[in-house]
């Protein structure tokens, strides 16, 4: 599995559609097309460079400070959601992948800002996301 760096790898692919979502997360895709159908080439001759090469899977975390304001928190919530991605790799379409954390999790539950319970809430909700994007047909 391959991970997305740029801004512009990561605005390509919440470009795809949502092909899951649960309380906090939703999961966006983007199908990659073949190299060939993705470089047209422009009229000075000049192929655009590739911006996700295809052939393999991509996986993008965005945990915004606005629903994660600690950086353990956002930190946690990124390793978790690359090695659950991980667990489902072989099960995964060829495509970019975006995991994107949509709602904060209660801080009255969670007091702690990196906490066992946390990590299994997040993993278990993971679990689930990544289950029904399997099921999704996009």
């Amino acid at each position: 599995m391959q991970r997305l760096k740029t801004r512009a790898q990561f605005q390509a692919t919440l470009s795809g559609a949502t092909v899951a979502r649960t309380p906090h997360f939703a999961l966006h895709r983007l199908a990659l097309a073949p190299q060939e159908a993705q470089e047209p080439a422009l009229g000075l001759g000049r192929v655009p460079a590739v911006l996700i090469a295809p052939g393999s899977v991509w996986m993008g975390a965005m945990v915004p400070k606005r629903w994660a304001r600690r950086a353990v928190t956002r930190n946690a919530i990124k390793r978790q959601i690359y090695g659950v991605a991980a667990v489902f790799e072989p099960r995964l379409p060829v495509a970019a992948h975006v995991v994107r954390l949509r709602s904060t999790f209660d801080r009255q539950q969670f007091v702690s800002a990196c906490s066992a319970p946390l990590k299994l809430a997040v993993r278990e909700e993971l679990h689930a996301l990544f289950e029904r994007s399997l099921r999704s047909p996009l």
